[in-house]
């Protein structure tokens, strides 16, 4: 009896082992991740506490397009890229995404539940409110972008306990009060963006304890009082702007520890003082812009220094003193503004070596003598004007030996004798400058009556190479974890071509300023992808209504001739921001390539130059004719 029983009890313990084996096995097979499955998701069941989150959430947004439909109340699929915007990884939620939704309401304090959470990107909705201060309690958040929303009340101080926090851009918002010193605590930050709000009080002192630091952008507040004397422990720091405030004081002497600073931006605040010689020893500065403050002294020779410097603007102070010969070692300079200042004596000839400046405006100081021909050659009156002893430019007074310099004046010589044009002669140069008007006329008609038999063929291909394809309608992905680019508050229209990047990838490229006019600023915007476009930005009093905009842009968009710089694509703003979207000329424009060219170069030939005429000529040609478009010079 004994015996037997053991072996029954045996067999029924060996039974048992099997089948809890098998469940394992079972259990291992239904949680391992589909194949093909997005990387995005991981296809394991929602966490409660996430789950919860994520429907109060919902229930305090505002969706006009029915973009979160998907997010049911049971919770399937919100792990298995079901649910637009949302990224998991082992049943918890790493990533929400929701940019250029249209969405409106408020941001639920029931966000703090979503502990995993590593990335929550809002920007350029219609959100307001107020930013929760449960953010603060994301221990692993390591990046916060909430700009161009609608949010107001006060920056969470609590913010500063997201320990990895690396990036966080409330910008273009209506947040108020004073920046809270505890973002101290975020020892990881290396981006901080809060410019384009109405934060007031002074700049936190604590923030020089971010030694990761790389950009500090705060401008266009009304931030006051001086700028923390600590600026110059932030030793990693790229780019620090905080224009447009109303900072007083002096700039401090720290600022020339800055070694890797590229941007610097001060403009429009109240600053005084001297412009400080320490900065002349970062030599990593590509611009610096101090225009519209009460800075005085003089501009140091030392400034030779900065050898990466391409954007100078000191206009709108209270400088005195000489502009220093040192200047004209600047090679890499593009553009200098030190007008409406008390600058005396001339201009220096050495400013006519720098091949790459491309603006100039030395206006309304109190500069005598001569301009350098080089410079009165290459810029219009608007650079000079203001200056009642200058001479030798467009619009100006003749020069003389009373206005020339005694450091200009060439040594006592015998007056030349000067000979009386005859009338043959003055026949002969009237008779060529009428024959080279001829052959330019005979050859802009030779090419109208050729582009007159071909505009037929032209129009009909016109309409289909201008279809415009939007970019990001809902239910498609522009970008990254449901980033799609251009819905919701913003439209970005592409005439042709692939589509090579989102609204998205346009906004948060890296831009630099290539040059202004009246009509705006246009940009160098370098992609993630390292590729390039010309952005131009539209200024607000410049640009038209909406309707007009997408009329005459839609319009401009359908061009297409060889010389004529086809416009590619447009992206109009939730806030009206207008941008035109152009291909990017590495070879410069047709100005620099005529006027600005490097002493050592040969001249433009003139059967280049007629080249360009004619190129020019008939480009015109086609925006009247063809286009039936009206051209303003």
């Amino acid at each position: 009896m004994r015996g037997s029983k053991r072996c029954s009890v045996g067999s029924r313990g060996g039974g048992v082992l099997a089948l809890s084996l098998l469940l394992v096995l079972l259990l291992q097979h239904a949680a391992a991740p589909a194949r093909g499955q997005s990387s995005s998701s991981d296809g394991v069941a929602i966490a409660q506490a996430d789950l919860q989150g994520l429907q109060a959430i919902r229930q305090a947004l505002a969706d006009p397009r029915g973009l979160l439909r998907g997010w049911n109340g049971t919770g399937l699929g919100a792990c298995s890229g079901a649910w637009a915007g949302v990224r998991c990884a082992r049943g918890r939620v790493v990533a929400l995404q929701l940019p250029f939704k249209g969405l409106a309401g408020t941001l639920s304090d029931r966000v703090g539940q979503l502990t995993a959470l590593r990335k929550l990107s809002l920007h350029d909705n219609a959100l307001g409110g107020r930013v929760p201060a449960a953010v603060g309690l994301l221990r692993d958040l390591r990046g916060l972008y909430l700009f161009n929303n609608r949010f107001a009340g006060a920056v969470p101080p609590a913010l500063g306990g997201c320990a990895l926090l690396q990036t966080l851009d409330l910008s273009g918002n209506a947040l108020s009060g004073t920046i809270p010193s505890a973002l101290a605590n975020a020892t990881r930050l290396y981006r901080l963006n809060l410019a384009h709000n109405n934060l007031s009080g002074s700049v936190p002192a604590g923030l020089a304890s971010l030694r990761f630091l790389e950009s500090l952008t705060l401008n266009n507040n009304n931030l006051s009082g001086e700028m923390p004397s600590t600026v110059g422990g932030l030793v990693m720091l790229r780019d620090l702007s905080l224009g447009s405030n109303l900072l007083s004081g002096s700039v401090p002497d720290g600022v020339g520890n800055l070694s890797r600073l590229q941007f610097l931006d001060l403009s429009d605040n109240l600053l005084a003082g001297t412009f400080p010689v320490s900065l002349c020893n970062v030599t990593s500065l590509i611009e610096i812009n101090i225009d519209g403050n009460r800075i005085g002294g003089h501009i140091p020779d030392a400034i030779n220094g900065l050898k990466n410097l391409t954007k100078l603007s000191l206009g709108r102070n209270l400088l005195d003193g000489e502009i220093p010969a040192t200047v004209g070692n600047l090679s890499r300079l593009s553009s200098l503004d030190v007008s409406e200042n008390n600058l005396t004596g001339g201009i220096p000839e050495s400013l006519s070596s720098l091949a790459n400046l491309g603006s100039l405006n030395v206006s309304y100081n109190s500069l005598s003598g001569p301009v350098p021909v080089a410079l009165s050659s290459k810029f219009n009156s608007s650079s000079f004007v203001g200056n009642l002893q200058l001479c030798g430019f467009n619009g100006s007074a003749i020069c003389t030996s009373a206005s020339t310099p005694a450091a200009m004046v060439p040594p006592p010589s015998l007056p030349a004798p000067t000979r009386k044009i005859s009338k043959k002669e003055l026949i002969i140069a009237v008779a060529g400058i009428l024959f080279l008007f001829s052959l330019l006329f005979c050859c802009v008609l030779i090419f109208w009556r050729k582009d007159k038999k071909d505009s037929a063929s032209s129009k009909k291909k016109g309409a289909k190479d201008a279809t415009a394809k939007e970019v990001g309608k809902p239910g498609g992905g522009g970008g990254k974890g449901g980033d799609a680019g251009g819905d919701g508050g913003g439209k970005l229209v592409h005439f042709d071509g692939p589509l090579s990047f989102t609204a998205d990838d346009l906004l948060c490229a890296t831009a630099e300023i290539l040059g202004k006019s009246t009509y705006g600023t246009v940009y160098k915007a370098t992609m993630e992808d390292g590729s390039y476009v010309a952005v131009k930005r539209l200024r607000e009093k410049i640009a038209k209504s909406s309707k007009e905009f997408e009329t005459e842009v839609n319009a401009l968009g359908k061009l297409r001739h060889p010389n004529l710089l086809s416009l590619r694509a447009y992206y109009h703003g939730p806030k009206g921001e207008k941008l035109l979207v152009f291909d990017f000329m590495t070879k410069g424009n047709l100005a620099s390539f005529l006027h600005a060219r490097a002493a050592d170069s040969p001249p433009v030939s003139w059967p280049t130059r007629m080249n360009i005429a004619v190129g020019t000529a008939r480009g015109l040609h086609h925006l009247h004719a063809d286009a039936t478009m009206v051209h303003a010079t």
